[in-house]
C-alpha cells in the first residue's frame, strides 16, 4: 500500500504587487492555518516518508509549520523548483521516480496542478470526499489517496482511493 498526501500552500499575502510570485511569503491567515492542518496530520497519523515541495517560498513557510506540528521529521525532504506551478504530467513523473523504502509521500504544491492530479489519480472513494475535492481545492488544503501498488512507478490514472480530504476551515 502507497500513501500520497497533497498538500496546496497555505494562504499567500498579496500585500506586495512588487513581489514575484514565487516569493510571495504567507498571510496571517495561512500561517494560523498550517499549523492547524499539521496538527490534523499528526492526530490522523498521516506523517509522510518522503516530503517533495515546490522551492516557492510559500510552500517552505507552509511545510515548515505543518513540519512543527508532527511527532518527528520525515526522513527526506526535497525542495524542487520543478514543482512550482507544476502540471500534473510533471508531478506524476516525478512521482513515477520515487524509489521504496517511501511508501507514504507529501507532495506540497500549487493550483491549478495539485486539483487536477488528486483528480486524475482518484478512481473511487467516498462521496462527500470525492464532490469536496472535484469542487474546489482551496489553501491549505490536504487530500490522502490510498494505492494499492507495490512500486510508485505503477501509478496510473483512477488507481487510487480518496481516504480524506480536508480544508483548515473544516478543522476550526
Amino acid at each position: 500500500m502507497l500513501t500520497l498526501s497533497l498538500l496546496r500552500h497555505a494562504k499567500s499575502s498579496w500585500s506586495d504587487p512588487e513581489l514575484d510570485d514565487h516569493e510571495r511569503p504567507l498571510a496571517k491567515r495561512g500561517i494560523k492555518d498550517a499549523p492547524r492542518i499539521g496538527r490534523f496530520m499528526a492526530a490522523a497519523k498521516l506523517v509522510p516518508d518522503l516530503v517533495l515541495c515546490s522551492g516557492a517560498v510559500r510552500t517552505r513557510a507552509t511545510l515548515t509549520l505543518v513540519l512543527a506540528e508532527l511527532p518527528h521529521t520525515p526522513a527526506e525532504i526535497l525542495y524542487e523548483e520543478d514543482l512550482y506551478l507544476a502540471a500534473p504530467a510533471a508531478m506524476l513523473a516525478r512521482l513515477s521516480k520515487v524509489k521504496l523504502p517511501a511508501r507514504h509521500v507529501l507532495m506540497v504544491g500549487h493550483n491549478p496542478g495539485l486539483q487536477a492530479l488528486a483528480l486524475e489519480l482518484t478512481g473511487e472513494g467516498a462521496r462527500k470526499g470525492l464532490a469536496g475535492l472535484a469542487g474546489k481545492f482551496p489553501t491549505g488544503a490536504l487530500a490522502v489517496i490510498d494505492f494499492d501498488l507495490g512500486s510508485w512507478s505503477a501509478l496510473r490514472a483512477a488507481s487510487g482511493r480518496l481516504r480524506l480530504f480536508v480544508t483548515p476551515r473544516r478543522l476550526a
